[in-house]
């Protein structure tokens, strides 16, 4: 789903905001875009605090927080982040509460039905009593904080200029006080926008029957273990021999539900129908395919400071305000009561520090992307769900959506031992499949997808952030780590001792396949056969860790984590386009420096691209000079991928251009509408793979009957299209062209950036556009998707480089800004920084914090408290 897709969903209508249209000027003007701007000097009193608590804000606005006790320390961090984001954080617990429709009335109501259904929110209330007594309180105490934000605003227009849009047509609006749970619902959309393999499981569903079982196979071919390392070496991790049975890379793949009953219409209808309920899903993080992130960590004898070097840029979705909240929290005596002295990146509505680094170590996540979901075939009949024989009555619950302005909806949550049916909700599935064929004989019952996944068990991931944050050891790291549940992500590790390390956390199923050494979780399982049930989680003791490895790096960028089969944790990587540059580069050098750390997190070398050229510069153009003219370009190509005018920006326009006609012409006349290929780094792999496959059924394009064109001609017409779409968008001349020029960003606001919103509205909000370099599956990785066009639709959400040898030298830099209030000074601030690859300062300890305080707020216990 686009990143517009929640501002389309929750956008206003035209006619309420006709009205806001005569206000536009007052409200830029005047009162109501400055009074929820922050207080950032002097004295305020929040209540429940027991002793002062310091806030020190730097240019930038981003604040550093010292306190006596860690329960003043949280209250202090709900109180600055609703100060700056309350409306994000307000947003966000509706959605993943599934209460939308309350906020913006009956266009969130497709989200909250699925939000509804998947049950994120109860899950979340399920999860508090599991948490450690410690983190309950800080929970507690971060509620007390935005709370007492919440009462000293006092109404909805001093809390952000999109409640006084919204409330043109959503009157009455009131802010509820915040609770635990909100936070912890958080945590699930966290876990949902990150989980993997769940959109090609489904689109292998989806495919079957339409495209051959072995053209199906060429879309998802193995890691490429030969070419591109994985993270972890087989020196540097070697697992026992008791770990799970699990697949090989490029094991056999078993038809766990019989072709004639996958293929069947009921069972297509349902697999679609699923597809269009989870595409109601906002991307809160705004991952989709294609994306991943960077880390990696230098070891003191390759660090040119003696002690290690760790770089981390999470590649997510873009909008402004940004994903991420700078912020330090510090203990002014740290010790047991109080333990923390951590800055680095936070979400708003979340206690303490979910990347960055302590006084003693430091730490970042790229996804780990293992497969934790799986959809099951079921099949229906009367209010029941067939299971080894027999038939048992479904789970049921009732759920009401409060629409504002509309009345109440209620729908119906119906349940097998899987998961939630995802089918339910989509209007009129109920009879889809009653006369399908099961195993070529007439069958009376109906086919619905359920969903079993990881996120919707209650675990204690909110204890492994804590554990993170106060962690002074990698055993004290690991230790943490045993906790965090979901999303699985790739942990690195750093410490101020010399030592680095990395840790794979997370619940992962253990799958049983009815096919020894078959891949499981590759096609929807039969929801009847209780064999297809996951058999429990793979230990974390039998997870891939590695503690100062030989190699004196780690890199983590999505990439395989080893190559050993055991433990099973998927068959669907990031392919090692991006990893496989970073460690090549930093092979090269003898010491990596801090800014050697930064320069490679700007790189924009694509990998791929010289296996793509060296195949185009061999077709025979004939007398097409026109075409030549541009195909010439990719001759001195150094397959870098910058802005501005150069020669390489023109042939990274024009070379992106004929990747992007490559994707339409080889796949898309065979593909779904929604299921285009988006030319990420599997369909580079693909095409990588189908080069050494001349006559594989993918050359011919399908929508020209009566002609078979072949991979020689499928490359000419992409090298001619793109030569006459280039002319056309960007004018006649090659020499001319600039891969900026098609490749900018514009940071649209989730609710009110969107198309459908009156324009006026939309200049208040969003930004933009930026020139931007780089691409998918480079370094520099500012996606595009090439079924929609070059626009960027997710890039790196921050960039950080800590220096363990003086944590005061280390650098960040955030994707917009640490506001979310429009036309403040720090909404925008650092786009322009991060968009250049460029850093600013991260002071650490409270000398040169002071130094670089531009303002002083101090937050007092209420009188009488």
């Amino acid at each position: 789903m686009s990143r517009v897709i929640l501002a389309r969903r929750v956008a206003v209508s035209l006619a309420a905001l006709l009205a806001v249209l005569l206000v536009v000027s007052a409200i830029v003007g005047v009162t109501w875009v400055r009074r929820p701007f922050p207080v950032t000097d002097g004295e305020l009193p929040v209540p429940g605090l027991s002793k002062a608590v310091t806030v020190l804000r730097d240019d930038r606005g981003v604040p550093q927080i010292y306190a006596d006790n860690a329960q003043d320390l949280f209250r202090a961090q709900g109180f600055v982040h609703a100060q700056d984001r309350f409306f994000e954080m307000d947003l966000r617990r509706h959605i993943t509460s599934g209460r939308l429709s309350e906020m913006v009335g009956s266009s969130g109501l497709e989200t909250d039905k699925v939000i509804r259904t998947l049950g994120w929110r109860r899950v979340a209330e399920a999860e508090l009593p599991l948490l450690e007594p410690a983190t309950r309180q800080y929970l507690q105490a971060y509620a007390d904080g935005v709370n007492a934000y919440i009462d000293r605003q006092g109404t909805p227009s001093r809390m952000g200029l999109e409640y006084v849009v919204l409330g043109q047509q959503v009157k009455d609006y009131r802010v509820e006080p915040w609770t635990p749970a909100d936070s912890l619902a958080w945590l699930k959309a966290m876990a949902w926008d990150l989980r993997g393999d769940y959109d090609n499981e489904l689109t292998r569903a989806r495919l079957a029957g339409r495209v051959p079982a072995a053209q199906i196979a060429e879309l998802y071919p193995p890691y490429p273990f030969g070419t591109n390392a994985p993270i972890l070496s087989a020196q540097d991790w070697a697992p026992g021999s008791s770990g799970p049975a699990s697949a090989v890379p490029g094991a056999s793949v078993p038809d766990l539900v019989p072709l004639e009953e996958r293929t069947a219409p009921g069972a297509q209808s349902a697999y679609a129908a699923a597809q269009r309920l989870l595409e109601q899903v906002p991307l809160t993080f705004g991952r989709g395919r294609g994306i991943g992130s960077n880390a990696w960590v230098v070891g003191p004898e390759k660090s040119s400071t003696g002690k290690p070097l760790l770089a981390n840029d999470p590649h997510l979705g873009v909008g402004i305000p940004g994903i991420w909240y700078q912020v330090g929290l510090h203990c002014r005596s740290v010790g047991t009561e109080c333990p923390f002295d951590v800055s680095g990146f936070s979400f708003a509505g979340l206690p303490g520090v979910v990347i960055g680094h302590n006084q003693s170590v430091a730490w970042s996540m790229t996804n780990l992307g293992p497969d934790v979901t799986d959809f099951f075939l079921e099949q229906l009949r009367d209010g029941t769900y067939r299971r080894d024989g027999r038939y048992y009555p479904l789970r049921e619950r009732r759920e009401t959506i409060k629409v504002a302005g509309a009345g109440d909806h209620t729908i119906t949550v119906r349940s097998t031992p899987h998961g939630p049916l995802l089918s339910d909700v989509v209007p009129d599935l109920s009879d889809a499949g009653r006369t399908s064929p099961v195993s070529g004989a007439p069958n009376a019952d109906a086919y619905a997808v359920s969903l079993a996944w990881t996120g919707l068990t209650p675990s204690r991931t909110a204890d492994a952030i804590f554990g993170l944050n106060r962690a002074t050891s990698f055993t004290e790291f690991r230790e943490a780590a045993k906790s965090f549940a979901v999303p699985s992500q790739n942990l690195l590790y750093a410490d101020r001792e010399g030592h680095i390390g990395y840790q794979a956390p997370g619940q992962i199923p253990v799958r049983r396949s009815d096919t020894p050494g078959a891949v499981p979780g590759f096609w929807p399982a039969a929801g009847w056969r209780s064999s297809s049930d996951w058999q429990g989680y793979v230990p974390f003791e039998q997870m891939p860790w590695a503690y100062d490895p030989p190699e004196g790096f780690i890199v983590t960028a999505n990439q395989a984590v080893t190559a050993s089969p055991t433990p099973f944790l998927t068959t669907q990587w990031d392919f090692g386009f991006r990893s496989q540059r970073i460690r090549d580069l930093l092979e090269k050098e003898d010491k990596v420096t801090p800014q050697r750390m930064r320069q490679i997190q700007g790189d924009t070398h694509s990998q791929f691209a010289p296996t793509l050229v060296k195949t185009l510069l061999e077709v025979d153009l004939g007398n097409d000079q026109f075409t030549e003219e541009a195909q010439d370009l990719l001759r001195d190509w150094d397959y870098s991928n910058p802005v501005g005018r150069s020669d390489s920006s023109a042939a990274a326009a024009y070379y992106n251009a004929v990747w992007s006609n490559l994707m339409e012409l080889t796949f898309n006349d065979e593909l779904p509408d929604d299921l285009r290929a988006n030319g990420g780094d599997q369909w580079m792999q693909t095409i990588t793979n189908l080069l050494a496959k001349p006559r594989s059924a993918w050359w011919d394009n399908k929508l020209t009957p009566g002609v078979t064109e072949g991979q020689a001609e499928i490359m000419r017409l992409a090298l001619v299209d793109a030569r006459l779409q280039l002319t056309k968008e960007v004018g006649k001349d090659p020499s001319g062209w600039e891969w900026g020029a098609l490749h900018e960003l514009s940071l649209t606001h989730k609710v009110l950036g969107g198309d459908s919103v009156p324009g006026a509205v939309r200049m208040l909000f969003n930004r933009g556009p930026v020139a931007l370099p780089g691409g998918p599956a480079i370094v520099n990785a500012n996606g595009w998707d090439a079924s929609q066009g070059f626009e960027v639709d997710w890039a790196p959400s921050m960039r950080m480089v800590v220096d363990l040898a003086d944590l005061d030298r280390s650098t960040w830099v955030n994707q917009t800004g640490n506001s979310g209030h429009a036309f403040h000074d720090h909404y925008d601030d650092q786009v322009d920084t991060w968009a250049k690859n460029e850093t600013y300062p991260w002071p650490h300890s409270e000398k040169a914090v002071r130094e670089a305080a531009k303002d002083e707020l101090r937050l007092m216990p209420s009188a009488g408290e």
